[in-house]
């Protein structure tokens, strides 16, 4: 008797269609987010940026994996819904490690992630029983990666001190570093992109998606900031000035940047290795810049008249860092394969910006407004040359 397929019905109105228990899902993640910029928060000595730095792309890592599984498997299957519910437990433990994940708790992130990962991989092999050859190969490679990593991690979480760090990166490089090599395994072989048959309306909602979690952690922290503070002149102007920089962000993302990278990699030819490309890497720039700058937005809130280099760092470092991801997201998807010249504009106004910074010229404040202004220049020139065009 065969039993009924766990994999989505493709080629239906609604078939890339978010579901709610995804909606669901993503929760753990805001607390992830929110657990990864606290911790910077509270050293942004160069030391905890790279460690926490790791813990970003390892967070990304587990995130964008099981968005790749979910595209594939139907959420509304009592079995793959389970297993979401199981990732949800053990994304929490992640998450709530991450603030001593290089300290007492190494060995309960190691555990989570290893677990995650693993565990996630080897329920896609069972719910590909019966299916069709190369797909279960393509799994059957990435088991291989992460069981490779898991070593790694596991050795890691067990090692005290500096050596952690080494341990982890490596782990972390493996599994980055494999989809570009498409998963090549000894007598197994390599995958192909033709065998990842995405839904990319899915992906590049999903995707969409993390951004809005990264952007509310960062009216979170403004909003909960400024009411711990009193309101006055040296409060509300610079709550107006992160507020107008989140909303910069979110413009250039949402209204001049994910309908075009929706056609394109619905349209692709080959959806599989754009969406390697455009979701894997460039998302995690575009997360990264958004995180950090929820980071500086609370330091402007708290201290706008003072603040040390890494804070300075951090209030030029979380706009440079969005405007790359974004640069490239457009980049890749737009219809002229070209950087957009406004973001390019952009970063060159933000780098003249490191004088000033750090000769004084400028406090955090001012730094701040400054920042902003820089987006929404980018802001405006993107949207009339899109309407020109």
């Amino acid at each position: 008797m065969n039993r009924p397929s766990l994999l989505r019905q493709r080629g239906h109105a609604d078939s890339g269609k978010v579901e709610m228990v995804e909606l669901f899902f993503d929760l753990v993640f805001v607390f992830a987010v929110t657990q990864l910029s606290h911790t910077l928060l509270a050293d942004l000595g160069p030391g905890n940026a790279l460690r926490v730095g790791l813990l970003l792309v390892a967070v990304w890592w587990v995130w964008i994996y099981t968005s790749w599984v979910t595209n594939w498997l139907n959420p509304n299957r009592p079995a793959v819904r389970a297993a979401l519910f199981g990732m949800m437990l053990g994304g929490l433990v992640l998450s709530a490690a991450i603030p001593q994940a290089f300290g007492a708790k190494g060995w309960a992130f190691a555990l989570a992630y290893v677990g995650m990962q693993v565990g996630r991989t080897l329920f896609m092999l069972w719910a590909l029983r019966g299916e069709r050859r190369s797909i279960v190969c393509n799994f059957q490679r990435i088991l291989v990666w992460l069981l490779l990593s898991a070593v790694f991690w596991l050795v890691g979480g067990w090692t005290d001190g500096p050596a952690r760090l080494g341990w982890w990166a490596l782990a972390l490089a493996i599994e980055v570093v494999s989809p570009t090599l498409l998963f090549w395994v000894p007598g197994l072989g390599r995958s192909s992109t033709q065998d990842w048959d995405v839904d990319g309306s899915h992906m590049t909602e999903r995707c969409a998606l993390f951004v809005i979690i990264a952007l509310g952690e960062s009216l979170l922290v403004s909003g909960a900031t400024f009411a711990g503070v009193d309101w006055n002149a040296h409060s509300v102007v610079p709550f107006v000035a992160t507020f107008a920089g989140t909303v910069a962000m979110w413009w250039l993302y949402f209204a001049n940047g994910l309908e075009q990278g929706h056609h394109y990699i619905t349209h692709a030819s080959d959806p599989g290795r754009q969406v390697r490309i455009v979701a894997n890497y460039q998302h995690l720039l575009i997360v990264a810049g958004v995180i950090v700058c929820a980071v500086a937005d609370e330091l402007v809130l708290l201290h706008p008249d003072h603040a040390d280099s890494a804070g300075l760092l951090a209030i030029l470092g979380g706009p440079m860092l969005y405007l790359v991801g974004t640069m490239l997201f457009k980049w890749t998807t737009g219809p002229r394969r070209t950087p957009p010249l406004s973001h390019m504009v952009g970063l060159a106004l933000l780098a003249g910006l490191v004088a000033p910074a750090f000769g004084f010229a400028l406090g955090p404040l001012g730094l701040s407004i400054a920042c902003s202004c820089v987006l929404w220049l980018v802001v405006v020139w993107e949207t009339v040359a899109l309407r020109r065009r």
